[in-house]
C-alpha cells in the first residue's frame, strides 16, 4: 500500500513518548521510596490494599497510546486515490536562494533571508501552473527539491531554509547557476527561467560568462537583490554579536547590484531590488509571462483517502476508557 503522511514533520512529537515513559518510571520509583518512609511496611500495605499498581500502569498506557494516536492523526496518514493525467501550461522555474550568513543582515527587516523567503512564498502562490525547483546556496549549492508542481512541499523547504543547511559559507553565484540549470531538461531550449535571489556580496567573475552560455540554451535569469548598497553588519546568533574580521572590525555586507544587473541583462531577464514584496513579485511574474508557455502532462492523484479520523477516534476511545477505568482494585482480595 502506497501510504504517506501529509504532515510528516508532526511525527517529531512522538519523541515525547519516551520522555513521558521515563517520567512515569521516575514517579513509580518516587512512590515506592515515599511509601518506605511513611512507616511500618505491613501497615502501609494494609492501608493501601485496594490500590492496584497494574491498574495504574494500564491507565498510563492508555494515555500514552492516546497521545501517540493524536500526534499520528495530526500528521494525517493518506492513501493516494486514482491517478489522472493533468495538462498544465507553464514554464520551469528554478529558484536559487542565497542562505549565506550575510543574508542575516538586518538592513531589511526582520533580515534579508526572512524577507527573501517571504517573497519566494508569495511568488509561488502566483505560479500555480509552473514547475518549481529550489536550490539553496552559499559557498556551495545544493538542490533541495527538483522540478515539481507540488508547491506545498516547496513551501516547506523554503520555510526551513537557513545558513545551517550549507556548511561552506560565501556567495558562489556560478555554482548556484550551474546547479539551477541542471534542474532543467537539457533538450528543451525554452520555457526555462532561473530566479536568483541574493545580496551578491562576493564578486564571482565567472558568473556573467556562465549566464551567457545559459542564455544560448534558452535559460532566462531574473535576479532579485536583497539588502542595501550602504550595507549592514551581520548578526551571528551563535555569539549574540555582530561578525568581526581578524582585526576585530565589524564586517559590513553590501548589496552588489552591478553583478546582478549584468546577469539579468545577459539573458534578457530583469533585475529587481527587493524593497516591496508585492511589487517585486509582480515584476517577476510579468517577466515570466514573456516566456512562451508549454503544455506539460503531469500525473497527479485525483483524491487522497485520509485516515486521521481513525486515529482521532482511537485517541478519544482510549481517553474515555482511561477516565472510567478505576485505579483501585474492583474487589478486595
Amino acid at each position: 500500500m502506497d501510504l504517506r503522511f501529509q504532515h510528516i514533520e508532526y511525527l517529531i512529537g512522538l519523541a515525547a513518548i519516551p520522555l513521558i515513559i521515563a517520567l512515569f518510571a521516575w514517579v513509580l520509583h518516587w512512590k515506592k521510596k515515599t511509601t518506605r518512609k511513611i512507616g511500618d511496611e505491613k501497615l502501609v500495605k494494609q492501608l493501601t490494599g485496594r490500590y492496584s499498581p497494574q491498574n495504574y500502569l494500564f491507565k498510563f498506557l492508555l494515555v500514552a497510546l492516546s497521545l501517540a494516536a493524536i500526534i499520528s492523526g495530526a500528521a494525517n496518514l493518506q492513501k493516494p486515490g486514482a491517478m489522472e493525467q493533468v495538462e498544465r501550461k507553464g514554464v520551469d522555474v528554478a529558484i536559487a536562494l542565497d542562505v549565506s550568513k550575510s543574508m542575516l543582515a538586518d538592513d531589511i527587516k526582520p533580515n534579508r533571508l526572512e524577507r527573501a523567503k517571504q517573497m519566494v512564498l508569495k511568488l509561488m502562490d502566483q505560479l500555480p501552473d509552473d514547475r518549481v525547483a529550489l536550490i539553496l546556496f552559499a559557498g556551495r549549492a545544493y538542490m533541495q527539491m527538483p522540478l515539481t508542481t507540488d508547491h506545498s512541499a516547496a513551501r516547506m523547504f523554503v520555510q526551513q531554509a537557513s545558513p545551517d543547511v550549507v556548511p561552506a559559507q560565501g556567495t558562489v553565484i556560478t555554482e548556484a547557476l550551474r546547479m539551477s540549470a541542471s534542474a532543467f531538461n537539457s533538450k528543451e531550449r525554452k520555457f526555462k527561467s532561473i530566479i536568483l535571489i541574493t545580496d551578491g556580496e562576493d564578486h564571482d567573475p565567472g558568473s556573467v560568462q556562465l549566464a551567457q552560455q545559459l542564455a544560448e540554451s534558452g535559460v532566462m535569469i531574473n535576479t532579485v537583490g536583497i539588502g542595501s548598497p550602504e550595507g549592514a553588519p551581520i548578526y551571528d546568533p551563535l555569539t549574540n554579536d555582530y561578525k568581526k574580521d581578524q582585526q576585530g572590525n565589524t564586517v559590513i555586507t553590501k548589496l552588489n547590484e552591478t553583478e546582478l544587473q549584468q546577469l539579468a541583462s545577459a539573458t534578457k531577464g530583469v533585475y529587481v531590488r527587493l524593497t516591496d514584496i508585492e511589487s517585486a513579485v509582480k515584476s517577476m511574474k510579468a517577466q515570466l509571462g514573456t516566456i512562451e508557455q508549454t503544455s506539460m502532462d503531469d500525473s497527479a492523484f485525483k483524491n487522497f483517502k485520509n485516515y486521521f479520523p481513525w486515529f482521532l477516534g482511537a485517541a478519544l476511545f482510549l481517553l474515555v476508557l482511561e477516565f472510567f477505568f478505576p485505579e483501585r482494585k474492583l474487589r478486595q482480595a
